[in-house]
């Protein structure tokens, strides 16, 4: 079904080609994985296959790629439109018309099919996807998860014989995410739709793949093959296979339902332990599985958010010692037009303290994030940040206080290169001039000065504006989805920064699907439904009797209360 033939890609000013000699073949009806660090070519590759590489992004294409038998060097994008359906990275780049309904009917309208077949198929796909409730609801409304499923609806309702998607489970909820990759699975199967795909979040959909592509790094030729096979050798991979490897299970086992069979004999063996610290479940030197008490902190210091702030408008949590909190909601309400996004909300944060907030797309998550950095004001109820009202707060002086890392990093990155986005960091911050680009190195290695943002892949413009945001140190961090589009490494980078500056004293507040994540890096998870809150305490605690929102390791190895693999190491020694 898709074919590439030496195909090699470079663009405009690049040192080097992105995609170089690749020979691989898609057959028709399976579902093919693409996977790959960060910045290794996958979009570019996806790209290629629906003719937005290169006649939307420039570059040279060399070699030949065919789609059922069509050259996409000679056929442009709306030429291929009956044939592939994309969903890139970004849906909001994706959208045309303001409402559901109608982006689900534009593919189709464009295509000139007949009313009658556009009114089924919009039901089928509304259906199919969960969308029948949002039907009418202006997309600028909706979650970035409910928008992500908007985007592939659109690309469904015309019936394409391929979909290239582009991390299409990265901005939903696990019950939401499971939803769509059974619908892409009923594709497949019933309807022999060819599937391409990239994801970073492994853990999701690597049992589904009918085969794995791997991209080792920037040009390099990729390696296909079975799931299992590609695993054994792959640099990145979901923490079941970690274990599956660490255990020297044959062949490694792709999901938590094949850990399980296997796992018996290692649950007796750590039957006589306790989980250890594991990120942000324990602290070095508290009791094992115990969460240290954050230390402290009552200076806060200067952030760097101007920019953005400049832009924007000026249930109980477990018991806790919350004298010294940085940031505090008391029964908090924010209404947005007619949907009341947050009721009743109260939660404290203290210095040092890492914070996750999970639930379902559309549960209140970004605007609680929004409340506490001023960018919403409360209907009712109240929130202070450092003693001050944030929506009452001038931005320069709420942004000395609080930094945000929104979930479109496009929002903080305005100049023309890395090194001048740096530069403007320090400046904001009053940092030492190269402090961000030594966060941008420790994040992102080997991303040139020159390089432009837009020339980034998404996970790597998210690093960026970390870094940027980083750079301030501010006393209180929110990061809204920060592990989107990263891979595995990028994620640990990322997760040994944000525990340094918890030890230091800062307190981070995360809005994240990212159930790893929350193992990692979490003291406290906070679980909000329908805008309130339903669960708040250890993260051990509140996600292990959690089935959505439990980590793999601890779907394997429960009744016991492991969250991740370096705990199961650190109990046996470091030997599994």
């Amino acid at each position: 079904m898709i074919r590439f033939d030496d195909v090699s890609v470079r663009y405009e000013g690049a040192e080097h080609p992105t995609l170089s000699g690749i020979d691989l073949t898609v057959p028709e009806g399976e579902l093919v994985l693409l996977v790959g660090p960060s910045g290794v070519g996958k979009s570019t590759l996806l790209g290629a296959v629906s003719g937005l590489v290169p006649h939307f992004t420039g570059g040279r294409l060399t070699g030949r790629v065919t789609v059922a038998g069509r050259d996409t060097r000679t056929h442009k994008p709306r030429e291929l439109a009956d044939l592939v359906g994309t969903v890139g990275q970004d849906p909001l780049a994706h959208f045309v018309t303001d409402t559901v309904e109608d982006e689900l009917a534009y593919g189709m309208e464009s295509l000139g099919l007949a009313p009658d077949v556009m009114r089924r198929r919009v039901e089928e796909t509304l259906d199919l996807l969960g969308l029948a409730g949002l039907r009418d609801r202006p997309i600028a409304t909706l979650s970035g998860g409910q928008q992500q499923r908007v985007a592939i609806g659109s690309v469904l309702t015309p019936h394409p014989r391929v979909l290239v998607l582009d991390e299409p489970t990265s901005a939903l909820d696990p019950a939401a995410a499971e939803e769509v990759l059974a619908v892409l699975q009923r594709l497949v199967h019933d309807l022999g739709t060819t599937v391409l795909m990239a994801e970073h979040r492994l853990e999701r959909v690597v049992q589904y793949a009918d085969q794995v592509v791997l991209l080792p790094s920037p040009g390099a030729a990729p390696v296909t093959g079975a799931p299992a096979e590609v695993m054994a050798l792959s640099p990145v991979h979901p923490p079941v296979v970690a274990l599956g490897r660490a255990a020297g299970w044959e062949p490694l086992p792709l999901s938590v339902r094949d850990a399980r069979r296997r796992a018996a004999g290692l649950r007796e063996r750590l039957a006589g332990c306790e989980p250890g610290p594991s990120g942000g479940t324990g602290a070095p030197g508290s009791p094992a599985g115990v969460p240290a008490p954050p230390p402290p902190r009552p200076a806060p210091r200067r952030s760097a958010l101007a920019r953005l702030l400049g832009r924007g408008t000026s249930g109980a949590p477990a018991p806790r010692d919350t004298g010294g909190a940085l940031a505090r909601t008391e029964r908090l309400g924010v209404r947005r037009g007619r949907i009341e996004a947050l009721r009743g909300v109260t939660l404290d944060v203290v210095p040092g303290e890492t914070v996750a907030l999970m639930g379902r797309n559309g549960a209140g998550k970004s605007t609680l994030l929004s409340a506490l950095v001023g960018m919403v004001a409360p209907t009712s109820g109240s929130v202070l940040v450092g003693g001050l009202a944030p929506y009452r707060t001038p931005p320069p002086e709420m942004v000395r206080r609080v930094g945000l890392v929104p979930q479109e990093p496009r929002d903080l990155l305005y100049a023309d290169t890395v090194a001048a986005e740096c530069a403007a960091a320090d400046a904001d911050a009053g940092a030492e001039p190269g402090s961000c680009r030594a966060l941008v190195s420790r994040l992102l290695p080997d991303v040139a000065d020159a390089t432009h943002p837009r020339d980034l892949s998404e996970g790597q413009r998210l690093a960026l504006a970390l870094a940027l945001v980083l750079t301030a140190r501010p006393p209180l961090l929110l990061l809204d989805e920060p592990t989107r589009g990263l891979d595995y490494a990028a994620k640990s980078r990322l997760v040994g920064v944000l525990r340094g500056l918890a030890a230091e004293g800062h307190a981070i507040v995360l809005a994240t699907h990212d159930v790893e994540l929350a193992a990692e890096l979490a003291h406290r998870v906070v679980i909000l439904a329908d805008g309130e809150v339903v669960a708040d305490g250890p993260t051990a605690e509140v996600v292990v009797s959690s089935p959505a929102f439990a980590p793999q390791i601890s779907k394997v190895l429960a009744p016991q209360r492991w969250l991740t693999v370096a705990q199961v190491r650190a109990a046996l020694g470091g030997a599994v």
